[in-house]
């Protein structure tokens, strides 16, 4: 239960739930409740699909490319470190095309949910947790998180209602805070197995 708890709220701060929202927010303004929670429905099943992938790929793509697991620890602490920058100084960079009717999966799933930081963080933690026990519950951990981001998203409209822009945008800063955190400690640890440390 520990493992679980930390990596469902681990995983819920790494994509970036509260940027999301935002982005999710600006680009249905105008759509009617029914078709907001469709797209909420179809961004969450993306999201899902994404991060399941990623996070069950990760040791193979270690083994074809030849990278260890400290090193990736350290880059993707690196992009979790800027993504987490970025959301504090209010500058989450996203390249958003509001010009398609379907933006399910590209902008708002990948990469607005799902960037770089995010697939970092899911194939280093792919790779951790190596037996058939962790790995069901980080799964289960993982579908959690993402579920809780379904259901940020399909309360959008009554969230906003709640907090305005301005709670949104503290949200988003609070969870950058959060993520640079959890960046510099993804940094130690790579650092800390180059240098052959135990923890």
């Amino acid at each position: 239960m520990p493992l679980f708890l930390s990596l469902w709220i681990k995983l819920f701060f790494v994509l970036t739930p509260f940027f999301g929202l935002t982005m999710f927010l600006s680009m249905t303004e105008g759509y009617e409740e029914s078709r907001r929670k469709k797209l909420a429905a179809s961004v969450s099943a993306a999201v899902a699909v994404s991060c399941l992938v990623l996070f069950f790929v990760g040791q193979q793509i270690f083994t074809i490319f030849g990278i260890t697991l400290d090193a990736f620890r350290i880059g993707a602490g690196v992009l979790l470190m800027l993504s987490g920058i970025s959301l504090v100084n209010g500058k989450a960079a996203s390249t958003v095309s509001v010009g398609s009717d379907d933006v399910a999966v590209v902008p708002l799933a990948i990469p607005i949910f799902v960037g770089p930081a995010t697939v970092g963080t899911l194939l280093v933690l792919g790779a951790d947790l190596n037996t058939l026990t962790t790995k069901a519950i980080g799964s289960l951990a993982l579908l959690s998180a993402v579920g809780c981001i379904g259901g940020v998203l399909l309360a959008s409209s009554f969230i906003k209602r709640c907090l305005g822009g301005r709670g949104i945008i503290i949200l988003s800063k609070l969870t950058g805070l959060i993520l640079a955190a959890l960046s510099a400690q993804m940094i130690m640890m790579g650092v800390q197995g180059f240098l052959g440390i135990t923890p």
